[in-house]
């Protein structure tokens, strides 16, 4: 009778694959066989990406070999963003591939829950408001009983010592977890999914200065040596770690190695108590599992008889430890086993297998030619039966003979339903979200993406034993730079349609063009494009005629919206009307060298902001772009002339040619020209030009950005509804040219603003009070001064996140500050 092994290569609740999966070599598969006989696990728990101590985490898994995994509360979408312009829910979507670039290369298990990062957060009481307590308490359960650790480590002590409130809630809630994710009564609608699961203990990862500050002796801790050598891959943990921490460079986090002893510290919270190490009496060995006796033997068997030059010759005690561990199946670690043994089958086979396809983008009845192929690079003797992949139109058998190193290929031709699913990073699917990710499914709670919607199946005999693999579908391309590069296929809608722009600004009651672009993703289409907007607006022409041809058609539509009534603002929505069928999504597509590309499925809105401007503002701005941010665009669409400089000579017969400077978001941090051009902008100020700086952090400036003592500080005020007190009412710069009351910081998004000086000469006036509940007020969010016959301005206030969000109040001050010099 012929037996059926499962074998599966699929990107499962944690895993990470972004391309067809690559044997490991002989040094890698020799870790893999240590660790299919080490049951153990390590859950690390911290608010952020970065936040992970990618030392501890190669330590474990490399080291150690014990199944580690790291659960980030956030996906870091309220930070800022060093390579490029993405911001929010955006750039979650890069620092979560970020992460998962890091777990490719440390080799840990990547999860998240529903909490949106808000940006920074002064308490745990203001971070738990805002997502909900139990809602995120809920989450960490889930994931606890998901992956069952041993042990969990937080980033993040528990008390508060810590400034960023994530960082506090992150330990608070893992804590609270810990202790009941084995009562029954927690959260018991997740019981038919999953059993309760009670780790063994809890520790802080604690750092030596804390520890000092809460008078406890480090001696007295379980010690680690994160900088150990591992022989087999060559390099040390904190090495592999720089490589890994070095995947955060939205963050600009690049590492390097540490080669020297580097020791950490843990401290219990909670739990069996533990003297010498992480996991004193707890049995890691395939002893925690009834009947386990033959497949342990196996597999130590197969560990003794590795050969690194010759791996294959294992193949067949690999293949019976396979068999027999099928028959624990539905036990946590045989199951988790039986996926790591996978890997290694497949490794020392030295099978290569890909299922690729010419197209990146489906839709809904699209018809596919995927092209698969295999080669088996031992002399393991193997027969491939059949291929098949999700949405085949058609079945068929090979029954061809694995010969070494030639490749079979096969090509299938596939038809995506009619009801196929969007592609679309699960946690946006639903964009009414506030400070919690909307996700119905709970089963995807906890999961880094969303799962890839093709896969195709290589069915191989090998003496009567059947052997499934698995793989997602790819698309494939060669190019000139990057070489090889794999991209996911997505189902998309069979067309899509976006604005030219994220925020239209109309000026003086103007009538203004709005371009929408749409794209056929099918191929032939025809229907109807239009625009949505409230009252008060008036869109013509009402809507055009499309007519596509081929796949990917493109084509530009110009509209003319005008102001009709009373309101400043309004949201237009575009849609593609096809049949009885309304599509009304843009596909944005975010490309970064260092992650894999992503598409994203927005609704088809944007805002409108109609603002009126007065005769008399400045016309030529010089911007000095630092980390990167949207202002200059949208003051050219207010029809200002923006130059925008990054690493041009800021010379004083350039700057005598514009009516204001301004530096962008962190530009004294990252802009190098800056301190060589320094003396000339404070020159070009006291002849009388107006500079407006945007906000610095307080380390690593590259010069003083102020004529005047100003320190910079760590103060912000978080809270983006927080009162706001104007300190003098008749300065001009509050006068002109719009009159700023209190109404003027309504609608504020994410906070007020950051790092706000705390000291300053006292030739600077401060316009602007603020705080924070509870805290005391602080005055130094705006800051202005004459110097010479000029105007000097520094400002926290965070305009790179209000502008782009079309905040009225926040363009009437922006647009007072840049007319400093001017007068009515």
């Amino acid at each position: 009778m012929t037996k059926k092994i499962l074998i599966v290569l699929i990107i499962s609740f944690y895993s990470i694959l972004s391309q067809p999966k690559e044997s490991l070599n002989s040094s890698e598969i020799k870790i893999a066989l240590e660790k299919l006989n080490t049951l153990g696990s390590v859950l690390y728990i911290a608010a952020h990406p970065d936040d992970e101590n990618t030392a501890f985490l190669t330590y474990c898994i490399q080291g150690k070999k014990l199944r580690t995994g790291y659960l980030a509360l956030t996906r870091g979408d309220g930070g800022q963003n060093l390579i490029g312009d993405e911001q929010g829910d955006l750039l979650g979507v890069i620092r979560t591939q970020e992460l998962l670039q890091a777990r490719n290369i440390d080799g840990a298990e990547q999860f998240f829950t529903r909490a949106v990062d808000f940006g920074y957060s002064k308490t745990p009481e203001e971070t738990f408001r805002k997502w909900g307590k139990q809602e995120i308490l809920s989450d960490v359960v889930w994931v606890i009983r998901k992956f069952r650790p041993d042990i969990i480590i937080t980033r993040f002590p528990p008390n508060g010592i810590t400034t960023h409130g994530h960082h506090t809630a992150s330990a608070i809630l893992a804590l609270e977890a810990f202790k009941i994710s084995g009562d029954s009564t927690a959260f018991p609608e997740q019981l038919k999914y999953l059993k309760p699961w009670k780790a063994k203990r809890i520790f802080w990862n604690a750092w030596t200065p804390a520890l000092s500050s809460m008078g406890i002796n480090s001696d007295t801790l379980i010690k680690i040596n994160l900088g150990a050598y591992n022989e087999l891959l060559g390099k040390s943990y904190t090495e592999i770690s720089a490589e890994s921490r070095s995947m955060h460079k939205s963050q600009g986090f690049g590492a390097s190695g540490n080669r020297k002893n580097y020791y950490n510290y843990f401290f219990q919270l909670a739990g069996d108590p533990a003297k010498n190490d992480l996991f004193d009496d707890i049995d890691i060995s395939w002893k925690r599992i009834n009947g386990s006796e033959d497949v342990s033997s196996l597999l130590h068997l197969a560990n003794v008889n590795y050969d690194f030059k010759n791996p294959s010759n294992i193949l067949p005690t690999l293949v019976k430890a396979y068999q027999v561990l099928q028959n624990l199946k539905g036990n946590y670690w045989a199951d988790i086993k039986l996926k790591e043994l996978i890997d290694v089958i497949k490794s020392c086979a030295g099978i290569w297998l890909e299922a690729i396809t010419d197209e990146n983008l489906a839709s809904p009845r699209s018809e596919l030619t995927v092209k698969t192929g295999l080669v088996n690079r031992s002399d393991f003797p193997m027969t491939l039966k059949s291929v098949q992949v999700d949405y085949q139109i058609n079945d068929s058998t090979l029954n061809s003979k694995l010969i070494e190193g030639v490749m079979i290929s096969v090509e299938r031709k596939i038809l995506i339903p009619k009801d196929a699913e969007y592609s679309q990073p699960y946690w946006l699917k639903n964009e009414n979200h506030k400070d919690t990710y909307i996700v119905d499914d709970q089963k995807l709670i906890g999961q880094p993406q969303t799962n890839y919607p093709i896969y195709a199946v290589f069915k191989i005999d090998y003496n009567g034993t059947e052997l499934d693999f698995q793989t997602p579908v790819f698309f494939r391309e060669n190019d000139p730079v990057r070489g090889e590069v794999y991209k996911r296929v997505d189902i998309v809608p069979e067309a899509v349609i976006s604005f030219e722009k994220n925020l239209y600004l109309i000026k003086n009651g103007e009538v203004k063009e709005i371009t929408v672009s749409v794209k056929s993703i099918k191929g032939k289409l025809n229907g109807k494009v239009s625009l949505k907007c409230e009252e008060g607006w008036d869109i013509l022409p009402k809507y055009y005629g499309v007519d596509f041809i081929t796949k990917d058609d493109e084509k530009g539509f110009k509209f003319y919206i005008t102001p009709t009534g009373n309101s400043n603002s309004s949201l237009i929505k575009a849609q593609i009307e096809i049949g009885n069928k309304i599509l009304s999504k843009s596909l944005v597509t975010i490309d970064y060298p260092h992650i894999q590309p992503q598409n994203v499925l927005l609704d088809a809105k944007v805002k409108i902001l109609k603002l009126s401007l007065l005769k008399k503002t400045p016309k030529k701005i010089a911007y000095i772009m630092g980390s990167g941010d949207k202002i200059p665009g949208l003051l050219r669409d207010l029809g200002f002339i923006v130059d925008v400089f990054d690493k041009e000579p800021l010379t004083p017969e350039l700057l005598k040619n514009y009516d204001v400077v301004i530096t962008g978001i962190r530009a004294y941090n990252t802009n190098e020209r800056l301190a060589i051009d320094e003396k000339n902008i404070l020159n070009y100020i006291e002849n009388g030009g107006t500079v407006l700086v945007q906000y610095n952090t307080s380390g690593n400036l590259m010069t003083d950005p102020s004529p005047y003592k100003l320190t910079i500080s760590r103060d912000r005020v978080t809270e983006e509804d927080s009162p706001v007190k104007l300190l003098d009412e008749s300065n001009p710069i509050l006068n002109y040219p719009y009159k700023i009351t209190q109404k003027d910081f309504d609608g504020w998004v994410q906070e007020r603003g950051l790092y706000f000086p705390n000291e300053w000469d006292n030739k600077f006036e401060p316009l602007l009070e603020m705080n924070d509940t509870g805290e005391s007020s602080t005055t130094g969010s705006l800051l202005v001064a004459k110097y010479g016959k000029g105007n000097f301005i520094y400002t926290g206030l965070s305009f790179f996140r209000q502008l782009p969000a079309g905040v009225e109040g926040a363009y009437h001050l922006f647009i007072n500050l840049i007319s400093a010099g001017i007068s009515e």
